[in-house]
């Protein structure tokens, strides 16, 4: 990942993932555009036990996109024993899967490292009240 894209990352969210393309075929704007989309999909995409959606609690590790503009995300869950363990990972899949130009999706579910309170932005603290 270049030093341009992992600034934009950050700027999304100090914590978030890093999306990363091995594709060359991308133009730089496409490839911001097509990040801003996916992390909006992924913005869309909230816990149920917790008032704040998935990319700002920090529970996606990774977004990588290929050649053929197909997707693999790892993502974890705030507790292994979640609820929606075998529900969410289908509802990031349709999301980005929505997005334009996204061939194909593929969420893996990962717990190493484990998730905790410090993956989570500054927004989903304040939304949580957890300064």
């Amino acid at each position: 990942m270049s030093e341009t894209e992992m600034a934009q990352a950050e700027q999304l969210s100090p914590n978030a993932a890093t999306i990363s393309a091995e594709s060359s075929n991308l133009s730089p704007e496409e490839l911001e555009k097509l990040t801003e989309n996916i992390v909006g999909a992924l913005k869309t995409v909230y816990d149920p036990e917790i008032p704040v959606d998935i990319y700002e609690l920090g529970l996606i590790y990774k977004v990588d996109l290929d050649d053929n503009r197909n997707i693999t995300i790892d993502m974890t869950l705030t507790a292994p024993g979640c609820p929606v363990a075998g529900e969410m990972p289908i509802w990031v899949e349709n999301a980005v899967a929505s997005v334009e130009g996204v061939q194909d999706v593929k969420v893996n579910m990962v717990f190493d490292p484990p998730w905790d309170q410090s993956r989570m932005s500054e927004e989903a603290m304040v939304a949580l009240n957890w300064w």
